[in-house]
């Protein structure tokens, strides 16, 4: 194998897993050892900077970061990384004053259509520089679905006015009951650029025998989400069947228990395993003494002339075809038939762009999809970008402010007269931790400690009032013992193989077997002769160049804890421990060349 190339942006950066896994690539492990710290507003406007709503996504992202955080490879559970973000939002002081100052307005325009993360982000991105963006809303206040579909017991309201907030501060016009009902109107408002960030507002339909005749008590779940939040809805019958397997499920039957659903059950066609809602999000729903009932498949709404009586289900089996893909058939049973009183349909969402002239300029594919370039957000009309549930279809939070940031660089190069299809490099910085011989200025112990639960609040207190949060978040004691299960992956082993006498000593020392010296070869042959088995090949190997010997220093990224022992023991200073800060790249005036070397 060739020698690893660690001035490449990318390379350290797929070493720090959680933060390769986040769309928005927050700076994961600086934020924790800040909060260790107990320096939460530095932690915070980390967490600001690249994912804008600290605070909400601390109690709703879905935490793509958890499941590839490192600390799982070495125990069952990974670091509280989202909870933690909220401990930054929960014990911050004021940040308004460490903002960005609203700039002096250029003559650049941008309309931002919806209310939501995407088009806020934009927003964000681009107010300091000087764009005059207005957001478009129907909704009387900013937040978009934040605002509408999730739970104030998950959600309150105060910290998405807070969070917003910040970015109505930048300068944004904020267009509050002002529906866009024509883009071709829009556009002829000479607007510079426009970002649709609409989200994906319809549920999706069940089209059984009974759905019309039984109609008055058979919801879409976003739409009667939506009418809770705003206060349009405040009852519900005491017997509630729930239909769907996703998040949105778990937020309906969470919300009819609190309304005054006695009997609430979730009723899904897959297998419990196989449901597409976050295994945090099924807990809390059993914890609330919710039933979750699998591999039904609902067939027909049973009603008394009109009025709501049941669901029928055909129970169906799990079986696998020759390419190993998962298919539901009937299992031969019974048809079984539950009572109810009203039924929450969560089988789905879909994007609906009625208001899209087909003579806008905008394609869209067999789904109904705009095309969207998946790099640059920009649709078939090169004034015209989307990001969020908009572009392509229902996803997280996260992902729309991720969308969000790379769709406002692309309007700040396209109005700067620049190539939007060229990426700026991310700036990167590596830093010596050295301190002494043997002292290194971040705490390299590994904590034997395992995750830390979140407190809750008591079930029948939390069940009596729909706005009462449920999740209490960490206090400062519980915060610090859980960031301190942090194994500081940013902080990187990096070998000088001029300085290295093959003395072996890192590789005696190492609780990992991570280290290996020997011959080099092909990537399949190095692997097979590594101390400790390769079982993630998609982890890379770190392969210096020859040794005096003739033979490299293997290091097998994915077994490494980063404890820096190796960097202690050496007696040349061959290994040092280096901290590696990447952050990508937004819109503004400093965005670095392609052609500029990343580290």
């Amino acid at each position: 194998m060739r020698a690893t190339d660690i001035s490449a942006p990318d390379y350290f950066h797929k070493v720090v897993d959680c933060q390769w896994a986040c769309p928005a690539h927050t700076p994961v492990p600086e934020y924790i050892r800040l909060i260790a710290e107990g320096r939460y507003s530095d932690a915070y406007m980390i967490n600001w900077k690249s994912n804008v709503f600290p605070g909400i996504l601390g109690r709703t992202c879905d935490r793509p970061c958890e499941p590839a955080c490192r600390r799982g490879r070495v125990e069952e559970s990974p670091v509280a990384i989202c909870r933690l973000k909220r401990v930054a939002a929960d014990f911050k002081d004021d940040v308004q004053q460490r903002m960005p100052r609203p700039a002096p307005k250029n003559s650049r325009r941008i309309a931002l259509v919806g209310g939501g993360p995407a088009s806020l982000t934009v927003a964000r991105d681009l107010a300091p520089l000087g764009y005059h963006c207005t957001v478009f809303d129907a909704d009387p206040r900013p937040g978009g679905m934040m605002r509408s579909q999730i739970p104030k017991f998950r959600l309150p309201d105060s910290v998405i006015d807070e969070e917003t907030g910040y970015v109505l501060s930048l300068g944004v016009d904020y267009k509050a009951g002002h529906r866009i009902d024509s883009l071709k109107k829009l556009l002829a408002e000479n607007y510079d650029a426009i970002f649709i960030g609409s989200g994906a507002p319809r549920g999706r339909e069940l089209n059984i025998p009974g759905r019309k005749e039984a109609a008055a008590n058979i919801h879409l779940g976003i739409d009667w989400l939506s009418g809770v939040s705003f206060g349009h809805t405040d009852k519900i019958g005491k017997r509630v069947i729930v239909l769907g397997g996703g998040n949105t499920a778990m937020d309906c039957c969470r919300t009819a228990r609190r309304l005054g659903g006695e009997d609430v059950k979730v009723i899904v066609r897959s297998g419990f395993e196989e449901m597409k809602a976050s295994p945090w999000e099924k807990e809390d729903a059993l914890h609330e003494d919710i039933p979750i009932l699998n591999y039904l498949v609902p067939v027909a709404f049973t009603h008394d002339n009109g009025k709501l009586t049941g669901v029928t289900f055909q129970k169906v089996k799990a079986v696998y075809d020759d390419k190993g893909d998962r298919l539901l058939v009937p299992s031969g049973e019974p048809d079984v038939t539950y009572d109810c009183d009203d039924v929450l349909v969560a089988v789905g969402q879909e994007n609906a762009f009625p208001w899209i002239e087909a003579d806008c300029g905008i394609e869209f594919d067999k789904r109904h999809m705009p095309k969207v370039d998946p790099t640059t957000f920009v649709s078939t009309n090169p004034k015209v970008f989307f990001g969020g549930d908009a572009a392509f279809g229902p996803k997280n939070i996260i992902w729309a402010v991720a969308q969000g940031h790379e769709a406002a660089l692309s309007i700040h190069r396209l109005l700067s007269g620049e190539d939007i299809t060229e990426r700026p490099l991310p700036e990167v910085h590596i830093s010596s931790q050295k301190m002494g011989i043997h002292e290194w200025s971040y705490d390299n112990d590994v904590s034997p400690e395992k995750r830390y639960k979140v407190p809750h609040r008591d079930k029948v207190v939390a069940l009596k009032d729909i706005r009462t949060e449920v999740e209490l978040g960490y206090d400062v004691k519980l915060a610090l013992g859980e960031a301190h299960r942090c194994l500081n992956c940013d902080v990187q082993t990096v070998f000088s193989n001029t300085l290295c006498i093959e003395c072996d000593a890192c590789a005696d020392i190492c609780p990992m077997d991570c280290i290996t010296f020997t011959d080099n070869g092909e990537e399949a042959d190095l692997r097979s002769r590594l101390r400790a088995p390769s079982v993630h090949p998609d982890q890379s190997l770190y392969v210096s160049s020859d040794l005096k010997t003739g033979r490299v220093m293997v290091k097998d990224e994915d077994v490494c804890l980063h404890c820096g022992l190796c960097a202690e023991r050496c007696p040349t200073g061959a290994w040092d421990m280096q901290k590696y800060f990447i952050e990508t790249t937004h819109a503004g005036h400093a965005c670095p060349s392609k052609r500029r070397s990343a580290a």
